[in-house]
């Protein structure tokens, strides 16, 4: 394979990869497609082995060496790691996984079910990176690069040939991106075979490399952040992706946190997908407006593996972000019967309690006061003004210590 990545190596790897790798579904979404005007269509890569993309890629690799080598190393928050590991064990190979500590529990799992030894560093991927080189270099490994290589991106790059296969009508596709291997994988593969379709890359705000690169004109390494899209955690493009992304992609855009973790409650009560940040995130330039799709059907590639117990915590940051998850506090009389009436008011309004705090002790609290924060789940943001007016009814005052007090504590001392 050449320094570069060209149509006719895309197609080789989707020759070479073809016994270990899914052909993914794509699913219409009606609600997206309603909110943006045109049609939209999600690329489910998180129903791939290992739940990502990354599969592509690591068995490309893997079947362009010859001979095999007699172990392989490489360095990952999670999704590589575990392309590697199941892509060494289907041939026989034994393969070391450097994480950072700091790695989705299940991902680190993962990569012993597979059979991979895994070492953990402290510190970002970028030190994981450098550990592993230095053991590849140590224990003679082969190493095995994320995205800067050209067998990797011309293996992600055939999840475009699919898209073009799978959606006829592809206008724009939104392809997540960190250092830029399955964004100039996917580019190659559409726009060598349709020009006038649009790619469009996105990344998470906290580590945009790609797009202060193209600004910069020259790979740049942003300082390691942290984002709730781990997968995409990458300090930056190399030249080779950078080139190719200069080359074939249409616009980069970046998306905030909370955009991401909206994004992530979307697909998970709108289209049943479950997906780690980094698969949600060109969702989140959709709901976002980050994008303005126009034409013909727009694909997102979303999906990714994670953990049972971030999703928990990334939903209910979702709900927060997306405002239908909102705490108030009500000052109340330290009397039977207080709780109550703010609970009847609150279910008056279609608002579910989902934790309550009762604070007796506060060195701020006369003997005689209770404050109460309740956190709520609403079914649309802007029912919290129903729960306003629910206790203002009920006889509620607005409070200047809460947001509300009862009549018993509304004289609440300063």
């Amino acid at each position: 394979m050449s320094e570069t990545v060209q149509l006719s190596d895309i197609e080789a790897a989707r020759a070479r990869v073809a016994e270990f790798v899914r052909l993914t579904p794509t699913n219409a979404s009606q609600t997206l497609t309603d909110l943006v005007g045109v049609p939209v269509t999600l690329k489910l890569e998180n129903l791939q082995r290992t739940g990502s993309f990354k599969v592509r890629g690591a068995n490309n690799v893997l079947a362009s060496l010859d001979p095999a080598p007699a172990g392989v190393i490489a360095a990952s928050a999670g999704n590589h790691a575990q392309a590697v590991a199941l892509a060494a064990s289907q041939r026989g190979i034994a393969a070391t996984v450097v994480m950072p500590d700091g790695a989705p529990a299940a991902k680190q799992q993962a990569c012993r079910n597979y059979g991979a030894t895994i070492e953990l560093v402290d510190g970002s991927l970028a030190s994981a990176q450098t550990r592993a080189r230095e053991l590849a270099e140590e224990r003679e490994l082969f190493y095995i690069p994320p995205y800067d290589a050209p067998a990797i991106v011309a293996g992600q790059g055939t999840l475009g040939l699919e898209l073009l296969d799978q959606v006829p009508s592809l206008g724009t596709v939104l392809v997540p991106a960190g250092g830029g291997g399955l964004l100039a994988g996917v580019a190659v593969a559409v726009k060598s075979a349709r020009p006038d379709a649009r790619v469009i890359g996105v990344q998470a705000s906290a580590m945009n490399g790609i797009v202060e690169s193209l600004a910069a004109e020259s790979p740049v390494a942003v300082l390691p952040r942290h984002t709730i899209a781990d997968g995409v955690a990458v300090a930056g493009p190399s030249e080779l992706t950078l080139g190719l992304i200069r080359e074939h992609v249409d616009e980069m855009v970046d998306v905030t946190e909370d955009a991401i973790a909206r994004a992530i409650v979307f697909l998970l009560e709108r289209s049943r997908v479950v997906s780690e940040g980094a698969g949600a995130l060109g969702v989140a330039a959709l709901l976002t407006g980050a994008v303005e799709p126009s034409g013909s059907t727009v694909a997102v590639i979303s999906g990714g593996n994670i953990d049972v117990n971030v999703l928990d915590r990334l939903v209910d940051r979702g709900l927060e972000a997306d405002g239908r998850r909102r705490r108030i506090t009500v000052a109340t009389a330290n009397v039977p019967g207080e709780l109550e009436r703010i609970s009847g008011a609150i279910g008056r309004a279609r608002a579910n309690i989902i934790h309550v705090e009762h604070d007796l002790s506060a060195p701020d609290l006369p003997v005689e006061v209770a404050r109460l924060t309740v956190i709520l789940e609403l079914p649309e943001a802007a029912d919290i003004e129903r729960v306003h007016d629910e206790l203002r009814a009920d006889g509620f005052v607005d409070g200047e210590r809460t947001d509300f007090d009862t009549p018993a504590a509304a004289n609440w001392p300063s």
